[in-house]
């Protein structure tokens, strides 16, 4: 439990740490999706998959390696979850 709460308050300073001064979209953490969607100005949406029942987490990319990791609700709300640099698409293996 005390592990889990460590992580938890790790990933909340990262989520204000130095990442949030640098970027102007990272200053919004949550807006309604389609907001967010017009703010990745030059950004594609790479791929997304089912967190559970009631979110959905999107890989957005732009062509100079960055990337956005964005997690969308049912009610259009959607939140930065993370960025970063040097995206590298992986093809899939052989069916």
């Amino acid at each position: 439990m005390a592990h889990r709460l460590i992580s938890l308050g790790f990933a909340a300073c990262l989520m204000t740490g130095p990442v949030a001064a640098e970027s102007p979209i990272a200053e919004v953490i949550c807006i309604p999706r389609a907001e967010l969607a017009q703010r990745l100005r030059g950004a594609e949406l790479s791929g997304l998959g089912l967190r559970d029942t009631e979110t959905v987490l999107e890989i957005w990319t732009k062509a100079s390696g960055d990337w956005t990791l964005v997690q969308s609700y049912p009610d259009g709300l959607a939140c930065i979850l993370a960025m970063g640099e040097a995206w590298e698409a992986v093809p899939p293996p052989p069916a």
